[in-house]
C-alpha cells in the first residue's frame, strides 16, 4: 500500500550510485509506485534525496521507527540479475515497453531475461485455464501458431495449462511470459524446461524483486502488465472467477480490446468466456477473426488508447463456477476428467493429448462410463457427463 499519491516518467538512472538509490527507495517498506513517482518528482529525480526524506514521511503518516531499505538487499538482487543474466528497464529507457507508459500504475523498473527486441513488436495476449481441457488446449495452440505466423508475439503468465501451451506454440515465432515472482524464478516446478527456452528464444518478464516466490497476491499484478503490453487480451477458457478474466478485466479497463472463445454452457471453464461475449467481447472461432479486430484498430502505438472513447464497463461476474464433481485421487482418472468437457471429442486424440499408456487409460475410462461421469458417444467420441 502506498503512503503517498502521481506524475510523469523520469530519465533512466546513468550510473551505478543512481541505480543502486532508485531500487533502494522502489524496494522500501510502502513504497508503491505512486509514492515512488511522486518523491522522485519532489526531489527532481534525485533518489538519495527521496530516501532521505523517507524516514519523516514516514513519521508524518503515523509510521514510526521507519528504515528504507538497506543497500545490502539491493546489492544482492544485482547480484541475482548477473548470475541469470537479467536486464532492468527503467521507465525512460529505449527499451522500455512503450504499451506500459500510459498505465497510471505502470511498473517504474521491470527485470526482463531474454530476447529485448520482442518488446518492440505488437503483441497479443492469450490466457485461459489451468485446468484446461482438450479441446481448449488445442484451441490454444492455433491461436498462437496462426498469431506467430502472422508476426505478432504472444504474451501469456507462464502458468500452467493454457498459458503453457501458448509459450511452447509461440516460441518459435515470440512470446513473452510475464511472471508473478522474480524473473530467476521457477514457478510452476512443472516449467522448469520451459522456462529455460523461453529465457533463451523468447523473453520473462517481472516487476518483483529477484528470487521473490510468487505468492497469490502477486498474481493480479502481474496480470496487469500481460494486458499492458498488448493490443488484446483473447481468453481461450475461463471461469466466471478466475485469474482470466481479472486479465479481461484490466484490459477493458486500460482500453485493450477483449475478446474470448465460446464453449459448452455446461463446462465451467467456458463460463467465464461466454460470459464475457454476452458482455460485448469479440467471438473468436480462430486465428483470422482476432487478426480481423486487430485490423480494424488503430495503427499508431498504444498511446491512442488515452484519446479513445472509454472502455465499457467490466464484465458482470454474477456467479461461482459450477464445482468440479469429478473424484479425486486417482491421476489418471483426475487428467481423463479435466481434459473432457460436455464437447465431446475422438477417443484416440484423447489418448494423445494425456501421453499415458492406453491400456491404463482404456481401464478408467470403462470405468468412468460405469459411474456415468463419461458419455460415450457413436463415432468413437467421448464427453463428459453434465
Amino acid at each position: 500500500m502506498d503512503l503517498f499519491s502521481s506524475p510523469p516518467p523520469l530519465a533512466p538512472p546513468t550510473s551505478e550510485g543512481h541505480i543502486r538509490a532508485r531500487l533502494r527507495l522502489l524496494r522500501s517498506h510502502r513504497v508503491g509506485i505512486q509514492t515512488y513517482k511522486r518523491l522522485m518528482a519532489e526531489h527532481s529525480g534525485d533518489a538519495q534525496a527521496a530516501l532521505a526524506a523517507l524516514p519523516q514521511l514516514a513519521r508524518s503518516a503515523g509510521v514510526k521507527e521507519y528504515t528504507a531499505c538497506p543497500p545490502g538487499l539491493v546489492d544482492r538482487e544485482l547480484a541475482a540479475a548477473r548470475r541469470v543474466g537479467a536486464r532492468m528497464l527503467w521507465q525512460g529507457d529505449p527499451l522500455y515497453p512503450s504499451a506500459l507508459l500510459d498505465l497510471p500504475d505502470a511498473p517504474p523498473m521491470l527485470w526482463a531475461r531474454g530476447v529485448r527486441d520482442l518488446l518492440d513488436r505488437p503483441a497479443v495476449a492469450l490466457v485461459g485455464a489451468r485446468n484446461a481441457s482438450s479441446l481448449g488446449r488445442r484451441m490454444a495452440a492455433s491461436l498462437a501458431k496462426g498469431l506467430g505466423d502472422n508476426g505478432l508475439v504472444v504474451a501469456s503468465g507462464l502458468a500452467r495449462g493454457i498459458d503453457k501451451i501458448v509459450h511452447e506454440t509461440a516460441l518459435s515465432t515470440g512470446t513473452i511470459a510475464v511472471v508473478a515472482g522474480g524473473v530467476d524464478v521457477i514457478y510452476p516446478r512443472e516449467n522448469a524446461a520451459l522456462t529455460g527456452l523461453i529465457a533463451e528464444q523468447g523473453l520473462i518478464l517481472s516487476e518483483m524483486p529477484m528470487g521473490v516466490q510468487p505468492q497469490a497476491r502477486h498474481f493480479p499484478r502481474r496480470n496487469r502488465i500481460i494486458s499492458g503490453l498488448s493490443r488484446a487480451v483473447v481468453v481461450v477458457e475461463a471461469a466466471v472467477r478466475s485469474g482470466s478474466l481479472i486479465t479481461a478485466r484490466d484490459a477493458l479497463d486500460q482500453g485493450r480490446e477483449v475478446m474470448a472463445v465460446p464453449g459448452h454452457p455446461f463446462d465451467a471453464r467456458a463460463a467465464g468466456c461466454n460470459l464475457l461475449l454476452r458482455d460485448g467481447a469479440a467471438l473468436v472461432r480462430g486465428p483470422d477473426d482476432v487478426l480481423e479486430v486487430l485490423a480494424s484498430l488503430p495503427q499508431p502505438s498504444i498511446r491512442n488508447v488515452v484519446d479513445r472513447t472509454p472502455a465499457p464497463s467490466p464484465p458482470r461476474l454474477l456467479r461461482e463456477s459450477a464445482p468440479d464433481r469429478s473424484n479425486v485421487g486417482d491421476p489418471v482418472r483426475d487428467r481423463i476428467l479435466t481434459f473432457l468437457g460436455p464437447s465431446p471429442i475422438a477417443e484416440d486424440q484423447l489418448v494423445r493429448d494425456l501421453a499415458l499408456p492406453g491400456q491404463a487409460i482404456a481401464e478408467e475410462l470403462l470405468a468412468l462410463e460405469m459411474d456415468g461421469a463419461v458419455i460415450r458417444q457413436p463415432g468413437g467420441l467421448l464427453a463428459r457427463s453434465a
